[in-house]
Formats: structure tokens, sequence, C-alpha cells
């Protein structure tokens, strides 16, 4: 989570300086590099990775993940980090009630409280009626719902597929697509910046490697409430690198949302 925050710090400073598409699609033509050697050393190699039974599903899951991150690093640029993070906290709120009407899913009667408390939090952040509740908060807000859409086909693919699959359909995918659009908007960082667009590059792709190693060791559920801390990381990089606030409403709402995800994501007794 430190580095997935660095990442995006790194991810506002860029977009300051060049297009938010050009940035990205850099970035993914790496990911790409990464996802191939992830799936030449999974067992059966390439062939066995791309071999998926929802091939429209992988590939539209790979390019909503890239149209939801060109949307979040705008949000970085114009609410900054902290208020970013803050409102797309409740995505994986989202997550949960979305999954009954779905995947299928039992939502409880728990969990359902544990959404319309998430809601009251991202209520106080958004602060109706003032100047906060705008453009660029809907457009992080649709980024949230964009994730929570990703997040739900990619639970759907992973009965049939394997991991390396899914990572290497949303490499590849978004590549694909960010490559289709990238030259009506191509705006590449200063010659000064490069360094930092490199450096983007490998803690992004040092971020995912230890994300997929931690997922291999222990349960998703078990490691999902420390994904909360991506909004801890990122805070502080705002307030200590761009001069964000840390308003007091911003915070408690972030606070209510975070304690009603992870209520939310807490099994059921007697279900493991």
């Amino acid at each position: 989570m430190a580095l997935f925050a660095t990442q995006d710090a790194l991810a506002r400073h860029l977009a300051e300086q060049a297009s938010v598409l050009t940035i990205l699609t850099i970035r993914y033509w790496a990911f790409v590099l990464f996802v191939l050697a992830i799936g030449a050393r999974s067992p059966g190699g390439l062939a066995r990775t791309v071999r998926t039974r929802h091939p429209f599903v992988q590939v539209g899951r790979g390019v909503l993940l890239a149209a939801q991150v060109a949307m979040i690093i705008e949000g970085f640029t114009r609410l900054g980090l902290v208020a970013t993070h803050a409102l797309f906290a409740g995505a994986p709120l989202l997550v949960v009630a979305l999954s009954g009407p779905t995947l299928g899913e039992r939502v409880t009667l728990r969990r359902w409280l544990a959404i319309l408390a998430g809601l009251g939090g991202a209520l106080l952040i958004l602060r109706p009626g003032a100047e906060a509740v705008s453009a660029d908060a809907l457009l992080v807000l649709a980024a949230a719902v964009m994730f929570a859409g990703y997040a739900l086909m990619t639970r759907r693919v992973a009965a049939h597929d394997r991991p390396e699959t899914s990572l290497f359909y949303t490499g590849v995918a978004g590549a694909a697509a960010l490559s289709l659009v990238v030259p009506f908007a191509w705006d590449p960082p200063p010659p000064a910046d490069w360094g930092w667009m490199l450096l983007l590059c490998l803690i992004s792709a040092l971020g995912h490697s230890l994300y997929i190693r931690a997922l291999a060791a222990a349960e998703a559920s078990r490691l999902q409430p420390l994904a909360y801390l991506h909004l801890v990381f990122a805070s502080v990089y705002g307030v200590a690198l761009f001069g964000e606030s840390l308003s007091v409403t911003t915070v408690t709402g972030a606070a209510v949302v975070i304690a009603a995800g992870i209520v939310a994501m807490r099994p059921e007794r007697g279900r493991g």
C-alpha cells in the first residue's frame, strides 16, 4: 500500500507536467512487460496464461480499469491525493452492495447497515450544498463505481481463470485501449521528469508483485482491511509534498467509510 501511494504521488506530479493519457500509457507499456514476464514464468508459460473461458469479460475489465485509473489520476490533479482517496475509499462498499444482484452473493443486514454508514461517511466528505460537491468530486465517485464493476468482473472470471491470466489481460487490454487513444493526446513529460517516469513504472511493477505475493500467502478477506492504509500513506504524501490540508469533515468521513468497510468485509460467524 505504501508503494501504491508513492505511485499515486508520482502520477500526480507527472500529470501536472504532461497529459494523463500519456503518463498512463507509458506506465501500462511497462506493466505489459511485467505481466509478460509473470506469464512466461508461470506453469504452462504464456500459452496457458492467455487461455481464458471469458475472453470478452477479461478484455472488458482490463479496459474498464484503464479508464478508471485515468479518471483517478485526473482526480489527483483536481482534488488532490487526500480528497480523492477519501472519496474512493467507498469502492469496497460498492462491491459488497452490488455483489448480491450481480453475483448472487448473500448480503446480510449487518453489511447493509455498514454500507449505509459508509454512505453517511461519503456525505460528510462531500458536504452536500458546499463547494466540495463539484464535477471533480463526481468524477472520483464515478471512478469508484467503475472500480467496483472491475472488481465484480474479476470475481466472476476468478472461478475459472488463474490469477496470472487475469493479470495478463489487465495489462494487455488496458495498454491496447490506451494506445488507440493516446495519439490524439500525446504530451510526454519534459526531459527532467523522465527519471520520475521510470521510477513510477518500477514502483508500479514492484507494488503489484508484492500484492500478488501477499494474496498467495494470505486470504484476500484478511488482507482487504489493510488496503485502507493506501489512504493513510496517500494523505501523508498529499500534506507533506503538495501542501494539501486535512479538514475535520474529510478525516471524520474517511474514518467512517473505513470502519464501515472493515465491518462489511468481516466474515459472517459460522462461515469462516
